[in-house]
């Protein structure tokens, strides 16, 4: 059987469609003085050594230990964390951090498509940005956050909040019993990114 014949010719052409885009836009940028690869290269850099969840935990940290910090963070978050140093895009205008308590759960989606704080919690991971996902927590959360291995008593209020255009959300998770006298830096190793999008807890 041929490529063609089985279907893969037709996934070669696509890709081979793609690239020749991609190149074309590549050229007509660097045609007006931009150098397309040291953008990418930049990016790549930010993905991999920037925008990490690492920085998402580093302000919870602070939050659980410092009560003025987490007052400022609770009330104008991109301000907080921006203090802090840590970046977030200019169209990232608002920053609502979510604390989960005794009694309330916060989880985040976004039912449009993928967008996340992605300069404090890390680029969004595969099941984020699933249909199924963006869909189905809305309307049954309880449900997929069980499936996700996560089972709240059925007295915990779970709130879910849409990503919007300018507006971007972050969990604040329960601090963990049993870490005080725990400094910041260990306190942020506990934190995991899906803490911080509110489907596990620490």
């Amino acid at each position: 059987m041929s490529m063609i014949e089985n279907g893969q010719g037709d996934a070669l052409s696509y890709h081979q469609q793609m690239a020749q885009r991609t190149d074309a836009v590549a050229a007509v940028f660097e045609a007006h003085g931009h150098d397309v690869k040291k953008h990418i290269a930049d990016f790549a850099h930010a993905v991999s050594e920037r925008w990490v969840p690492e920085n998402g935990a580093r302000v919870v940290a602070k939050a659980w230990t410092d009560p003025v910090f987490k007052a400022q963070l609770l009330t104008n978050g991109h301000q907080a964390v921006t203090a802090l140093g840590l970046p977030m895009p200019v169209h990232h205008r608002h920053l609502v951090a979510l604390e989960n308590t005794d009694k309330v759960h916060n989880v985040i989606c976004c039912t449009l498509c993928s967008c996340t704080a992605f300069s404090i919690i890390g680029l969004p991971p595969d099941w984020y940005k699933d249909l199924e996902y963006r869909a189905r927590v809305v309307r049954e959360s309880r449900t997929v956050l069980k499936e996700m291995g996560l089972d709240l008593p059925s007295d915990v209020e779970i709130r879910v909040w849409d990503t919007t255009a300018d507006t971007r959300y972050m969990v604040i998770p329960k601090r963990p019993a049993n870490t005080a006298g725990l400094s910041e830096a260990a306190l942020a190793a506990l934190v995991s990114k899906d803490a911080m999008f509110g489907v596990a807890a620490i």
